[in-house]
């Protein structure tokens, strides 16, 4: 008989299903949700007590669970949340994320997702390592470090379904169409429309959400609802596309129409830069030309 955690696990993936349905995802992906849903609302044992004896492995090898449900089922028993339905319905919020770390306040927390335009501890994690952390305005390297070593903590202790980035990611040129369609759509109102929790006090469904598919990728596109963008206007120029690939391969990426440098002007995938100016250079070899930078929205 299932119990509590177990119901609220299925719970929230018929919610997920029910969002993904409503703004228009593959009707398989649906489906696997439903189905992942009744998987574990008719269990015998507790999802908690099959992780913990067998793993993530475990959960896989359950009727309808593959990796990509599996994490998510891990992080709902390890910290009571599910990051992606939150996104679903318009919850996320990177900066409040960043400012449970130890080290970093919620101002540096907002100035590190304007500047890096990361939204998951692991990507925070990566530019830490990789130099793009000392590049945010007013964080030196003793800080630096200190939040280096946080987030060491932090993600261990959460291991058994946090994963570090991607193996693989689509081509910079698939994204960047990913992000023409999504602002395309958006702007010919052609698209469905969430009601985001943050900065909506009306709860007005005004953020368009785009499912679609490139190969064996599946992309969710949705503008950034987040403080700076609406500082700064960018609402309708900062694109957030969620990717994944054979329910094992997932991750995310941000793209900007870029203000400055031998991108100015161009659409930008934030932390792929040099892919994008090699893109770029060889469009205009080939005649090609820049998309349009237009904003298709309002801040």
């Amino acid at each position: 008989m299932a119990g509590a955690l177990d119901q609220k696990i299925a719970e929230r993936l018929r919610r997920a299903a029910d969002l993904l349905e409503a703004q228009g995802e593959n009707p398989f992906r649906v489906r696997a949700y439903r189905r992942a849903a009744e998987t574990v609302a008719g269990l015998d044992r507790s999802v908690e007590d099959i992780w913990r004896e067998g793993g993530t492995r475990a959960l896989e090898e359950l009727p309808g669970i593959g990796p990509s449900l599996a994490r998510a089922m891990v992080e709902m028993i390890t910290t009571g949340r599910w990051a992606q339905l939150e996104r679903l319905e318009g919850a996320v919020a990177p900066e409040a994320l960043f400012a449970s770390v130890p080290g970093i306040g919620p101002e540096l927390a907002r100035r590190i997702h304007d500047h890096l335009h990361v939204d998951t501890l692991e990507d925070l994690e990566l530019a830490a390592h990789d130099g793009r952390l000392l590049t945010v305005p007013g964080l030196g390297p003793r800080r630096a470090a200190q939040i280096r070593a946080s987030l060491a903590e932090i993600l261990t202790r959460a291991r058994p379904w946090r994963r570090g980035p991607p193996a693989e990611e689509p081509d910079v040129a698939v994204l960047l169409d990913v992000d023409e369609e999504y602002r395309r759509r958006a702007a010919a109102e052609d698209l469905p429309k969430i009601a985001p929790r943050r900065f909506n006090p009306k709860g007005e469904a005004w953020l368009p959400v785009l499912h679609t598919r490139r190969g064996p990728w599946s992309f969710t596109a949705l503008f950034s609802n987040t403080a700076r963008a609406h500082e700064l206007g960018r609402i309708g120029d900062w694109v957030v596309i969620y990717f994944e690939k054979d329910d094992a391969v997932s991750g995310q990426r941000t793209i900007v129409t870029e203000q400055r440098g031998p991108l100015a002007g161009r659409r930008v995938v934030r932390g792929r830069e040099r892919d994008c100016l090699r893109y770029w250079r060889e469009r205009e070899a080939g005649g090609g030309g820049a998309p349009a930078a237009a904003s298709a929205g309002s801040s």
